[in-house]
């Protein structure tokens, strides 16, 4: 059974996996900086190693992480000036024991991926809690159109046990790119590819947080140390 952890340790677990990505980074890179509490925790290492000589330039997956870059010193670029980066540095919500995750809780989901897709390696940090069996405890979040959102609503209603907007002080949430997040509860996500796809034939659906097949290094937390696992072969937890 896995050991519940308090907010303390959880942080705790956080700090090391982004320390141990931090030291991966190498200089002249262009990375990928997620977003997240997790990747807080990296941005402040790779801060530090900026600080005593690393040469870095980001591209930032949300306001929240040009924030963090900005508090810890990290240079930031773009697309124009770099169309393809060198690593990604991301968190999860869940990782299941294949390797696939669950990500969007910080709602950044849509430009994650992209910039995952754009990256030739991915690293993914994750604390013990989020280490599952199959993806499906935590909800699933879904990017939307805010045109005809009520007919998504309708569609997702009919997949999931449960969904619904995401919203924050009474207010439906807005991605940075100007969509709307539905939360869905599924029981257990046993195909998370094929429900992915499924989910992407529904119009005016524009991104799914199933992240399947992308995780090229995975930091977590094995007897309170990080680890790098570079495969599912290496999964060590419970299904």
């Amino acid at each position: 059974m896995k050991r519940k952890r308090t907010g303390d340790q959880q942080e705790a677990e956080k700090a090391l996996v982004g320390a141990m990505a931090a030291e991966m980074v190498e200089t002249d890179m262009a990375i990928g900086l997620g977003t997240g509490s997790t990747v807080r925790h990296f941005a402040q290492a790779l801060g530090q190693r900026i600080r005593a000589g690393l040469r870095v330039r980001v591209i930032c997956t949300s306001r929240q992480s040009e924030m963090l870059a900005q508090q810890n010193d990290i240079p930031t670029t773009d697309f124009d000036r770099a169309p393809s980066l060198d690593l990604c540095v991301d968190g999860a919500d869940e990782v299941s024991l294949d390797f696939d995750m669950i990500k969007g809780g910080g709602g950044a989901l849509l430009y994650e991926k992209i910039v995952a897709a754009a990256s030739a390696r991915r690293i993914y940090l994750a604390d013990s809690t989020k280490l599952v069996g199959k993806l499906g405890r935590f909800p699933l979040p879904v990017e939307i159109c805010l045109f005809g959102h009520q007919n998504v609503l309708a569609h997702l209603g009919k997949l999931a046990r449960h969904c619904a907007l995401r919203q924050r002080d009474g207010d439906p949430v807005i991605t940075d790119a100007g969509h709307y997040i539905v939360d869905c509860q599924f029981d257990e996500i046993g195909q998370p590819a094929d429900l992915h796809r499924q989910l992407c034939d529904i119009p005016g659906i524009v991104e799914t947080g199933l992240f399947c097949g992308m995780i090229d290094t995975l930091i977590t937390i094995r007897n309170e140390k990080p680890v790098a696992l570079a495969s599912p072969t290496e999964a060590f937890w419970a299904s």
